[in-house]
């Protein structure tokens, strides 16, 4: 097991031996890569990001043998991170193409509906889809399971989506009867 030797060195510094792990598992990591991000450009920043953390925590490799499975574990979480980034971000040409300032405007109601709901929902609501904290994070933040915050999220969600219904009905039936 030559791989073996080289882990072994690189975990102890030698740049060198760093250099040909990546060089012998740089097509893996574009294949994940490409896998979870459709971009070239992301899939590039996500394997420099895990080259750079690889390299620095490569002395803390407990099982040398398991050198590949440690390196992919880290690209996907790299990917998984700049997927989860790149969801909410909407290119400027698409918004132009929208409906305009009708979009805007729906975008600040459910905000402002979020705002009404109780702290507890606003706050998880606000936490998982602006600030892009993970199921994992948000079980942590709270002391409790992932599953638990998957309930709560699914609650605060059908809260949220029966007041948005209910405001829907509220201005066709306003706008019904000024007509």
């Amino acid at each position: 097991m030559n791989s073996l030797k080289t882990v072994k060195k690189a975990a102890k510094g030698c740049r060198k031996s760093f250099e040909i792990l990546i060089e012998e598992h740089k097509l893996t990591m574009y294949r994940v890569s490409r896998t979870i991000l459709s971009d070239d450009q992301d899939s590039a920043d996500a394997i420099q990001e895990t080259i750079l953390k690889a390299y620095e925590g490569i002395s803390k490799l407990r099982e040398p043998r398991f050198f590949k499975t440690w390196l992919i574990r880290i690209l996907m979480n790299e990917c998984n991170q700049i997927h989860r980034k790149r969801k909410n971000i909407i290119p400027i040409d698409h918004l132009w193409e929208c409906a305009g300032e009708d979009r805007g405007y729906r975008e600040l109601e459910v905000l402002e509906l979020i705002h009404t709901l109780p702290d507890r929902d606003s706050q998880l609501l606000k936490l998982f889809y602006i600030d892009d904290l993970s199921m994992a994070d948000l079980a942590l933040l709270y002391e409790t399971s992932e599953n638990t915050i998957k309930t709560r999220l699914r609650r605060s969600r059908e809260k949220l989506r029966s007041m948005i219904t209910q405001n829907k009905e509220e201005e066709l039936w306003i706008n019904g009867k000024n007509n």
